[in-house]
């Protein structure tokens, strides 16, 4: 996954370093036919959904910092790029955010992947657990170091499994607080990032139209 910026510049590391995962539920299962880049980007989430105080925020042009994982040995066997949200594994992707105008510097990421259900679960749970493993280490991107707390939170009762944590990352004596959920259900991973009040307001509602099947 790509690096995202949330809050600052610096909250841009770990789309897919949650923690926390909830059991498999029973149920109908979904599809279990992934979906295309274009279709996930239909399923994300429009300026409507979300009212009139939030505003898509333009794509940045990606950028190709090197980075480093430091005091995480299982985080630096994954590499810099998958330590700090860079690309997995995962074919289709879609990705948006938004600028929330009723918080000074509040914004929302979603991302959309798509593969088969065993591999997007891989996927989560390597990182998942050399997250878990590593409360509190050091990213260098670029020359700039980033301390990153990471903090397990209850999953929400959603899809077919979830995940949910806390970061914190400090760089030059300032913290920016993000909160990061995820969630499979079937051959979708949705993940949802930004301040911690707007990811519990719109993951459920995000949920619903990544896995709609209309």
């Amino acid at each position: 996954m790509r690096m995202r910026t949330i809050a600052t510049d610096l909250t841009v590391a770990l789309s897919l370093a949650v923690s926390g995962c909830s059991g498999t539920k029973p149920g109908a299962p979904a599809s279990s036919t992934p979906l295309s880049a274009s279709a996930l980007a239909g399923r994300l989430l429009a300026e409507a959904d979300l009212g009139q105080d939030y505003t898509r925020k333009p794509e940045k042009t990606a950028r190709h910092d090197d980075t480093t994982v430091i005091g995480c040995p299982a985080l630096e066997q994954l590499g810099g790029d998958a330590a700090a949200g860079g690309s997995l594994d995962f074919p289709n992707k879609a990705t948006v955010t938004f600028l929330y105008s009723g918080s000074t510097g509040s914004e929302i990421s979603e991302e959309l992947y798509s593969d088969t259900a065993p591999k997007l679960t891989d996927g989560t749970k390597r990182t998942f657990e050399a997250m878990t493993g590593c409360p509190v280490y050091q990213l260098v991107i670029g020359s700039k170091p980033v301390k990153v707390a990471t903090q397990k939170l209850a999953a929400p009762a959603l899809g077919d499994q979830a995940w949910s944590q806390l970061l914190t990352f400090t760089a030059s004596g300032q913290d920016s607080v993000v909160k990061q959920t995820a969630v499979r259900k079937g051959p979708v991973l949705l993940i949802v990032s930004g301040s911690p009040a707007l990811v519990d307001s719109h993951v459920e509602k995000a949920l619903a139209k990544a896995t709609t099947t209309s």
